[in-house]
């Protein structure tokens, strides 16, 4: 039986076009407290990001590392707003396409291309790769590769927070393929039931691993949240200045009257699921028309309307980040891998543990 023939379905179709995207803000940066060299540094951010996995793809097609390599070019805009938005020591947990969440954070060019290659040098010790970044110091943790599972992680984290009265939040990100997980439902009861101060984010770019959005899930993916009367909003995700916006507003409300919050940021990843993934269930059409509302563009655009710096500064920026990434990757080429003794370090272990033999 073809493809097309089950239950009346297609092999292709997006969950939403470029132009349903939810309407970006109307404010300006200086509205939303933002500094004119600040516009400048969330342009580095974004592109850093794109640059370095645009790398990582040509390393891993070299075979420099294998395993999988989940590419988030497209939804720069969410990581590099939320981390702006959140205070430092607020904690942020995400799923296996964790690059871009892991240098928003604060993970170095040559951390993160050290971790790819498998070597010491790396943000989590050249143990984890691609999916596991993880930064403690920075209060990003991780990077889990089993789809829906952290999602219980992000209501602890929000528990501990609670419990310790330290005025910090947690915040959880997830695609969309995770939207159907028993995870989901059991933690957002929890959170909503305990008033944890967590926001949930989906990161909705339309095609789970490969199949769009109104194929795998039911209704709305925000609707999850009403049998849990957790506030709720869908936002674009392709602009920076409206993921600003929001996250200050939900992060101000959790911080204050101690709810969860569930966002769906829409958004769109410009590869596949993974470097396998040939994306033959979407149009070049499809993906032309989103390229259109690029988030990096976009803000460029913006920088160089409201003349808070020039096209030779934007040139400037983009120039020493190409050199950053190259370098990062010349530095996990020369870098040692991790001593085969230290294979169990890192990992707990209760010492007389009953039956341990």
């Amino acid at each position: 039986m073809a493809e097309a023939d089950v239950a009346g379905f297609t092999p292709t179709g997006v969950v939403y076009k470029s132009t349903e995207l939810p309407k970006p803000t109307k404010k300006s940066h200086k509205t939303l407290g933002i500094k004119d060299k600040e516009l400048l540094e969330l342009f580095e951010d974004m592109y850093r990001q794109r640059r370095f996995e645009e790398r990582a793809a040509q390393m891993y097609q070299k075979g420099k590392f294998g395993g999988f390599l989940h590419l988030y070019i497209g939804q720069e805009a969410i990581s590099t707003g939320t981390v702006y938005a959140l205070n430092d020591d607020d904690d942020i947990i995400t799923a296996y396409r964790d690059h871009g969440m892991g240098l928003a954070r604060g993970i170095t060019s040559e951390q993160g291309m050290a971790e790819l290659f498998g070597k010491r040098t790396g943000c989590s010790k050249g143990k984890g790769g691609s999916m596991h970044y993880f930064d403690v110091k920075n209060h990003f943790w991780g990077g889990h590769a089993i789809v829906g599972a952290h999602l219980p992680v992000g209501a602890g984290l929000a528990f501990a927070n609670k419990y310790q009265n330290n005025n910090r939040i947690a915040t959880c990100f997830f695609g969309d393929g995770a939207i159907d997980q028993g995870s989901l439902n059991e933690s957002f009861n929890l959170a909503s039931l305990w008033k944890l101060p967590v926001i949930y984010v989906v990161e909705n770019n339309g095609y789970s691993m490969g199949t769009a959005v109104k194929r795998h899930s039911a209704g709305e993916l925000i609707n999850r949240a009403l049998p849990y009367e957790m506030k709720h909003e869908v936002i674009n995700g392709m602009d920076v200045l409206t993921v600003i916006e929001k996250f200050q507003e939900v992060a101000k409300d959790v911080r204050e009257n101690g709810q969860p919050w569930f966002l769906e940021v829409r958004t769109y990843r410009y590869r596949g699921h993974s470097m396998s993934d040939p994306r033959t269930y979407r149009t070049e059409e499809e993906e032309k028309e989103f390229k259109e509302t690029d988030p990096i563009e976009r803000l460029k655009t913006y920088i160089l309307e409201k003349k808070t710096a020039s096209q030779q500064d934007i040139d400037e920026v983009q120039k020493r980040i190409d050199q950053e990434v190259l370098d990062a990757i010349d530095a996990a080429d020369n870098a040692d891998s991790p001593d085969p003794d230290e294979l169990y370090d890192d990992i707990y272990v209760q010492e007389d543990y009953p039956f341990q033999t």
